[in-house]
């Protein structure tokens, strides 16, 4: 007896062994085995593969799993494929090096280790070589050597400061309502990060949808890392010489946003909720009567019948149909909320019919899941089949038949009650079977697509406006992102402005907070303030929750009326601006909210705390969001020379400045060499602008505009109807130059007016293609004064001041203005 427990024991500790040595880090080895793949390398060592496949010229997709593991991810952020690269493969005993025209990738082979320079032969990224990519157990983790003053942005929906150094992440798409300034994981996950140091950028995207843990030198000084919890360490690396150039290089990759409708760049009106329809309508007229520019007005879970989707309440919207149209006719969409689940209910017909279609996420067993929401007891369709993907797009067919055009998806990290979704549930990931734990990051993902896929058939050819609270990378080509239940808190506006800056860093353009806060009630200096940084968010939306006070603008009284009304308007007035700055970000990538970052990357100023939250609205107006109860600040200029928008007054860049502000007064700057392209004052954008095109011109700087033009609606640019316009200034050559019409698309505007800020030495004259143009004097205003509520009586700002200006037609042909 004594023998066999000896003998149980001692096979006891050998297992006990045997699993403490599986669960320490066991990184990638010396390579036994190279082969060349197509523009690539694959290489085998007793604790795992790798792959390298060169993407393009300025990135490599790099693959490595323990041994008979797929090395690749099943992924549906990736919408690109690789580009034809002229790949030099050069191999030794010791080392690969894999060269394209921008890149150098050294691949060290005892031990199989990465390295990637520029062609100048800077290092731009380097794995820590002690490390590398290794596992713990089924943990699979990347380790990268800390660069010298290295800088890390990016990472997508991350609270914190726009450098993340010496701080971790996750990501797991969290339901978290009233979350703190400080919390982590939020609602969405995009692990895209960019690396700054030494004069050098890169950029790292990891491809894999499991729970991931990012950290960037948090608790230790040798390395930053990237953590997946299953499946393979799938990871794109980018070099280029500017974080633009990244982020072009990561949009070819997860794809770009698609052109939004242009209302749905307007002001959205939101609560939870506006009921019955009677309301709805008053909220619509009071808009118009108060002369507030507005487009969308929102319905929340009270219209529906119990929380049921794709219902209506038969008592609040008994004719629902009937109350859209009456909002159209105002110029108001309507953009509805929309969750995911179902409820288990005999007889109603979603729940019914997403039975029959066999839709729903299963338990191993074949049951459907079934978790508690709004409704109740709920099952969840399962995005990850194409078949559910169908239905649930051709279930909105009633909506859209009734006349709503947007979709607001929510509750989609998926959020149960109780927040413990079952590991185990199945999702079908195209036919390939997964749990919960690698669908979780990509059910909002999903969703959001499954709205948009199935919104636009059924739309008739006009785009459809998603929203989506949850997210994983590649949700930009679907949906706009916003930040989800925010507080109405001096505190919280800004981390808006952080997270929003962070998504536009990650790909994600279209985005925006919940101005005046969700959760409670905001003070009327705090809404006046955020009202006023929220005209210069990509998505623009005023919303508050149940059992709070009413936010309307106008809710606050009649000085914080006059100064959204301000705002709001200056907006609209920006259109022309604004739409083609979306249109920039819908071909590149571009954000549309611009960290000084994305422009000024090496400028070690931008990233203090007093100036991290500063950003450019496009790519000529700067931002100074500050807190409401500031009364001075200190703002900083980059290099160059810019305008306060305000009074006009050009100053120096390079240094910081104390200033004066009031909540009525948002600091903001024109970039010297900077055009503001405005159009007449229009109440939404159903209603058409007058025929001229305004172009404020900041004279100091040479500077290029796209200006892009198109229906504002519909498909028809995708074949050729659109309008495209450089508009160029160059000092040295005294010029100014609009290029020939690009497209089909005739312009709404007949003529231009330029108005001159800062010098323009006009005394010999102003020719357009050698023909005179007569020069003046114009009054400008971008908004009313207020004066008679500001103590101050803002002094020091020139609202109505009189500038040079002159007026051409707005010809199809090349325009040249030499004086």
């Amino acid at each position: 007896m004594k023998f066999i427990v000896f003998v149980s024991a001692f096979f006891l500790c050998l297992l006990f062994a045997a699993e403490a040595q599986h669960k320490r880090h066991v990184s990638m080895g010396n390579a036994d085995k190279v082969v060349k793949i197509t523009q690539g390398v694959e290489i085998t060592t007793p604790s795992g593969s790798c792959r390298i496949v060169a993407y393009s010229p300025t990135s490599f997709r790099i693959s490595m799993n323990l041994p008979g593991l797929p090395l690749e991810e099943f992924t549906y952020a990736v919408s690109g494929k690789p580009e034809q690269v002229k790949l030099d493969i050069q191999q030794t005993e010791q080392s690969l090096n894999l060269v394209t025209d921008s890149l150098f990738l050294e691949v060290s082979l005892k031990p199989v280790r990465i390295k990637m320079k520029n062609k100048a032969g800077k290092i731009l990224n380097e794995d820590e070589p002690a490390f590398g990519t290794g596992w713990i157990g089924e943990e699979v983790c990347t380790y990268k050597k800390l660069q010298p003053g290295e800088r890390f942005i990016g990472l997508g929906e991350k609270t914190g400061g726009l450098d993340r150094r010496g701080e971790g992440y996750t990501n797991w798409n969290t339901d978290f309502f009233g979350y703190p300034s400080n919390a982590d994981p939020l609602y969405a996950s995009i692990p895209f990060y960019m690396g700054i140091h030494q004069q050098v950028v890169y950029g790292i995207f990891l491809n894999n949808s499991y729970k991931s843990h990012f950290n960037f030198g948090a608790s230790n000084n040798r390395f930053s890392s990237f953590t997946a919890e299953d499946g393979a360490m799938d990871y794109f690396l980018f070099g280029d010489a500017t974080v633009p150039g990244i982020l072009q290089s990561y949009a070819k990759i997860t794809g770009t946003m698609p052109m939004p409708p242009l209302w749905s760049i307007g002001y959205q009106q939101c609560r939870y909720s506006y009921y019955p329809d009677k309301e709805v309508i008053s909220i619509a007229k009071t808009f118009r009567e108060k002369k507030i520019p507005a487009d969308v007005i929102y319905l929340d879970i009270h219209y529906m019948d119990a929380y049921k989707i794709f219902t209506w309440h038969p008592e609040r919207f008994p004719k629902p149909k009937a109350m859209l149209d009456e909002l159209k006719s105002m110029g108001f969409h309507t953009t509805i909320i929309v969750d995911p689940g179902i409820k288990v209910e005999k007889g109603y017909a979603a729940y019914e019919d997403g039975l029959k279609k066999n839709a729903y996420l299963l338990y191993p067993d074949g049951a459907p899941y079934t978790g508690q929401v709004w409704p109740g007891w709920c099952h969840f369709p399962d995005f990850t089949h194409p078949a559910a993907r169908q239905w649930w797009g051709e279930s909105f067919k009633g909506y859209v038949q009734d006349g709503v055009d947007g979709f607001w998806n929510d509750m989609n990290e998926p959020a149960t009650w109780g927040q413990r979704f079952p590991d185990l549930v199945e999702f079908d990931f195209e036919g390939q079977k997964a749990t919960h734990r690698k669908g979780h990051n990509l059910y909002g993902f999903q969703m959001a697509r499954s709205t948009y896929e199935g919104t636009k058939k059924l739309m008739n050819g006009r785009r459809p406006f998603i929203l989506t609270r949850a997210g994983f990378s590649g949700v930009q080509r679907y949906s706009a992102v916003w930040t989800g239940d925010n507080l109405p808190t001096d505190d919280h506006m800004m981390t808006g402005v952080r997270l929003v800056n962070s998504l536009g860093l990650s790909g994600v353009a279209y985005s925006g907070y919940d101005v005046g806060g969700f959760a409670g009630d905001a003070n009327r200096e705090t809404f006046a303030r955020w009202i006023t940084i929220g005209a210069f968010s990509p998505f623009f939306r005023g919303h508050t929750m149940i059992d709070s006070r009413d936010s309307e603008p106008w809710a606050y009284g009649e000085k914080i009326e006059e100064i959204s009304r301000n705002y709001i308007q200056f907006r609209y007035n920006l259109m022309p601006y604004l739409y083609s700055t979306f249109y920039e970000a819908s071909v590149s990538g571009m954000p549309v909210a611009r960290s000084l970052a994305v422009n000024y990357t090496h400028d070690p100023n931008i990233y203090q705390g007093d100036f991290q939250h500063q950003y450019l609205f496009g790519p000529s107006l700067m931002v100074v969001p500050l807190t409401s109860e500031k009364r001075f600040a200190k703002v900083y200029l980059p290099e160059g020379q810019w305008y306060d928008l305000h009074s006009d007054q050009r100053m120096e860049g390079g240094k910081s400045y104390v200033i004066e502000t009031n909540v009525e007064n948002l600091p903001l700057y024109v970039k010297a060499g900077g055009m503001l392209l405005m159009q007449s004052p229009v109440q939404s954008a159903a209603e058409k602008p007058q025929d001229t095109l305004f172009v404020h011109l900041y004279t100091g700087e040479n500077h290029q505009f796209r200006y892009y033009e198109d229906a504002g609606d519909g498909y028809e640019y995708e074949k050729g109807e659109f309008n495209i316009r450089d508009f160029s200034y160059n000092v040295a050559e005294r010029s100014f130059r609009i290029s020939a019409k690009k497209g089909n698309y005739k312009s709404q505007f007949k003529q231009v007016r330029f108005i001159i800020h800062g010098a323009m030495d006009l005394s010999k004259g102003l020719k357009a293609n050698k023909s005179s143009v007569p020069t003046g004097k114009y009054r400008s205003a971008y908004m009313k004064p207020i004066s008679r509520f500001d103590p101050l009586g803002n002094q020091g700002a020139d609202l109505s001041k009189e500038y040079s200006s002159f007026v051409i037609p707005f010809s199809e042909e090349e325009i040249l203005l030499k004086w």
